[in-house]
């Protein structure tokens, strides 16, 4: 309970600088947001258990964003950076999920923009031309 008890307090402290509150509505804030963590922590174990199917993992991929599997963080894209919190590499978190090997994890209208450009700037027709 401690750990919940730390996280309702932080959210309690970020409530009361939005608006005024007394010690009794404090009190009663950080005593009613405990329990609903410890609760929907409860719940979590459950739901964390079950397999998500590839079908989701091939939804997190979206228009705007990616939705990380692991912790449900949306981005643009997931970084190796953001990927090794979670203790894993772009390979394994594919494997993990049953994405295939070349999926890009980015946003795809970023994926889009990326290729775009590459394409505009030509570079394989610049190597040629240095290479003779």
């Amino acid at each position: 309970m401690d750990d919940y008890f730390k996280e309702a307090l932080e959210l309690a402290r970020a409530q009361a600088g939005v608006r005024v509150m007394n010690e009794k509505e404090i009190a009663a804030f950080v005593a009613k947001v405990a329990a609903s963590l410890k609760d929907i922590a409860g719940d979590c174990e459950c739901a964390c258990e079950q397999d998500i199917s590839t079908a989701d993992a091939k939804k997190s991929i979206k228009e705007k964003s990616v939705t990380c599997l692991e912790c449900g963080k949306s981005s643009k894209i997931l970084t190796v950076r953001h990927l090794s919190r979670h203790g894993l590499t772009a390979e394994e978190y594919k494997a993990k999920y049953g994405l295939k090997k070349g999926t890009a994890l980015v946003c795809k209208s970023l994926q889009r923009e990326r290729r775009k450009k590459m394409q505009d700037m030509k570079l394989w027709e610049k190597r040629r031309k240095t290479g003779a």
